[in-house]
């Protein structure tokens, strides 16, 4: 169980667990706010793959959704999300995408740029949550959050195989 005030203090790196905390709410809602938006980017790709890959990681932004839950249990906290800022920035900027690009060649691409970034803005969340985690010894917490650091760096390569094979090389 994590602890809190002065028993924070008293965990290894202590100093990180409010920061911690802070980070796991920011990304909670990240996740959240990213499934309207996969929703969205799903419905007007029109290449299979893309679709397919947006479908794919809808479903999983759920199960990761739910492993956050479990790593707040796991430090004794409830599920308590945060607007994330930058996932709504990085979502606007995916609608504006959606909105200038009508050849869908050209969207595919695009879409595929707009969803790295989003990919990149959560590997680095993750990335940097797993080392909080393992500093302070959260040793669940830590597992959970590598699995889903290793599913988003999956997706990552699984958008650059779509772009390479297919939307950019069409664009």
């Amino acid at each position: 169980m994590a602890k809190s005030g002065k028993e924070a203090s008293e965990m290894p790196n202590g100093h990180l667990h409010e920061l911690f905390v802070d980070e796991l709410r920011d990304i909670l809602g990240a996740e959240k706010q990213l499934l309207k938006g996969l929703k969205k980017m799903a419905s007007v790709a029109e290449n299979p793959d893309l679709k397919s890959a947006f479908e794919t990681h809808y479903a999983q932004t759920e199960g990761q959704i739910e492993r956050l839950k479990d790593v707040f249990k796991s430090l004794g906290l409830t599920a308590r999300a945060k607007k994330c800022k930058a996932m709504a920035g990085l979502l606007e900027e995916a609608d504006e995408i959606m909105e200038s690009f009508e050849d869908q060649a050209v969207l595919g691409a695009a879409l595929i740029s707009a969803a790295q970034k989003v990919e990149h803005y959560e590997i680095a969340s993750y990335g940097c949550l797993v080392t909080y985690a393992k500093l302070m010894e959260h040793t669940e917490a830590e597992e959970l959050l590598a699995a889903t650091l290793a599913e988003e760096k999956e997706t990552d390569s699984l958008l650059t195989d779509i772009a390479m094979t297919s939307a950019n090389a069409a664009a």
